[in-house]
């Protein structure tokens, strides 16, 4: 779930390993539709024959960019979930500290998933679908994390709500705020929100 991790890192070719690290630092960095393939391939240090060998459309990239950014971030909190598999309370917790740890890094710019769907806002797109599958997981997790503290069926859906609204929110803040540290205030909300449905 850090920055110094990346899509790249993953088994495959070493050509199309560089091409999305290079890819993966700049759309992150500068933005999507900021930065061209022409920037990508002389980063990257690749020819244009072999960058359409791998990517033959700049989507075709931005699609693996975001999937690998979403395999990365899947990785570390199933990781941190089993880590804390016999305490739902400690692995929510320990969700906020990872947030809090991608906020204070220098490089920080913000959720990439948001970041990406306020680029490509078409509903039909593959790379917003990509997002959609992406939240859709978290929220999935979030939920599967809220049931087993105990809140009723009938609750866990709006809570999950609210609590992917509070990451969401803390990842914004984040960026935006520098040097705060938004994990404690999402903690702190995320512990009245699931205490006031487990009171009901």
């Amino acid at each position: 779930m850090t920055r110094a991790d990346s899509p790249s890192t993953r088994p495959g070719s070493p050509v199309r390993a560089r091409i999305l690290a290079a890819a993966d630092r700049l759309f992150y960095g500068e933005g999507i539709r900021a930065v061209s393939a022409d920037r990508i391939i002389g980063e990257a240090a690749v020819s244009k024959v072999t960058f359409y060998r791998h990517f033959p459309t700049k989507d075709d990239l931005v699609l693996a960019y975001v999937e690998g950014r979403s395999r990365l971030e899947r990785d570390g909190i199933d990781a941190l979930l089993r880590a804390h598999a016999d305490d739902a309370c400690a692995a929510l917790t320990a969700l906020a500290g990872a947030i809090e740890d991608l906020g204070c890094a220098e490089d920080f710019r913000g959720c990439p998933f948001i970041n990406a769907a306020a680029e490509y806002p078409r509903p039909d797109h593959p790379v917003r679908q990509a997002v959609d599958r992406h939240r859709d997981w978290f929220a999935d997790t979030v939920r599967e994390q809220v049931t087993r503290l105990g809140v009723a069926d009938a609750d866990a859906d709006g809570v999950t709500r609210q609590l992917v609204m509070l990451r969401d929110g803390a990842m914004v803040a984040g960026y935006l705020d520098g040097d705060a540290d938004p994990s404690t205030t999402l903690a702190e909300a995320g512990r009245a929100i699931v205490g006031g449905a487990l009171q009901n």
